[in-house]
């Protein structure tokens, strides 16, 4: 293990024992904790049933795992992680945690209408669950204790805002997954916030070459493209591609973060990055249901807990990439 592991490990370690050791809290050796009839902090392990929409081998995804699993790791929180693409076998996947009687459901909610039951089912037995990524306007009314991420529409418009102000007029947004509501909202926010012309592009994420293909022909036909918003990393890579292909001038810009975005944005490949912070929404709901199960906490008074969006660029980028590099950012 890097030092730089250890110290992450070590850091995150002290602020999760601090939100839940902290003076009076659940096994804090003091008075309030010895007084007569004080409640006890429930005893067992905790088992959390992580699902996401991620598709095998998508980089953001394994960041969030690694959240999640450094969080149960420091906490003593068995984590179960789980992912499918497919709406229906996610819900399945929810299912299954329901009847194994987990401790907490952790779910993204890429397509909320077709999770709904499967989650309302789980709040039902009593089960706790926390939503992240997507789906925030949907997370109270399906019963969740709370929301972990960013709000994608004024993320969305802030990447728009930012690409107008580098004077590009002209923008191609790439949607790389299918009936994903955040995915739509980040390009329509960034209509809203960029002002001109906003085309979207729908690709599929499981085949890069054709993702490639359908960019570079996109930027060929028109060649007055200026800008391309990806909204993946993964996308990213082959924007910066297609636009090299395509002899084209357009500027890239993208959503989320790993070490080849780092990469890009110091040889001015790409623009900028949005920076929704994924490590913190697999670690910090991880870190909720515990205090939740152990004190009866929450967290956000029924508002998001936001994690972005930020930005990535060259003033920024040195720092970030280490963080990258480790599987954190």
């Amino acid at each position: 293990m890097t030092s730089t592991r250890k110290a992450l490990r070590a850091g995150l370690a002290l602020t999760g024992l601090a939100l839940l050791a902290a003076c009076s809290g659940p096994g804090a050796e003091n008075t309030a904790s010895t007084t007569p009839g004080a409640a006890e902090a429930p005893t067992g392990d905790l088992r959390v049933a992580v699902v996401t929409h991620g598709t095998s081998g998508d980089a953001f995804w394994n960041v969030v795992k690694n959240g999640a699993t450094d969080a149960g790791k420091q906490l003593g929180v068995t984590v179960d992680y789980n992912s499918d693409g497919d709406p229906g076998r996610q819900s399945t996947l929810i299912d299954n945690a329901v009847s194994q009687k987990v401790g907490g459901i952790v779910v993204s909610m890429a397509n909320p209408d077709a999770l709904r039951t499967s989650i309302e089912n789980a709040v039902k037995a009593g089960i706790p669950v926390i939503t992240i990524n997507s789906g925030s306007d949907k997370s109270a009314t399906f019963g969740a204790l709370a929301h972990v991420g960013q709000e994608e529409s004024v993320a969305g418009e802030q990447a728009g805002r930012k690409l107008k102000e580098a004077g590009r007029t002209k923008l191609l947004c790439v949607i790389h997954e299918a009936g994903n509501v955040g995915l739509n909202q980040r390009c329509d926010g960034a209509r809203t916030g960029f002002g001109g012309t906003v085309t979207n592009l729908q690709v599929d994420i499981n085949n890069p070459t054709d993702v490639e293909s359908r960019i570079k022909g996109a930027l060929q036909t028109d060649p007055s493209v200026d800008a391309v918003l990806a909204l993946n990393p993964q996308v990213a890579v082959s924007s910066v591609n297609a636009v090299k292909g395509a002899s084209s001038k357009a500027g890239v810009a993208t959503f989320d973060l790993n070490a080849d975005v780092t990469a890009a944005i110091k040889a001015g490949d790409v623009l900028f990055a949005v920076d929704q912070q994924q490590y913190e929404q697999g670690y910090l709901p991880v870190v909720m249901l515990k205090l939740y199960r152990d004190n009866a906490n929450t967290v956000g008074g029924g508002k998001p807990v936001l994690t972005g969006p930020g930005f990535v660029d060259k003033s920024n980028v040195d720092k970030v990439a280490e963080y990258a590099e480790r599987g954190t950012r």
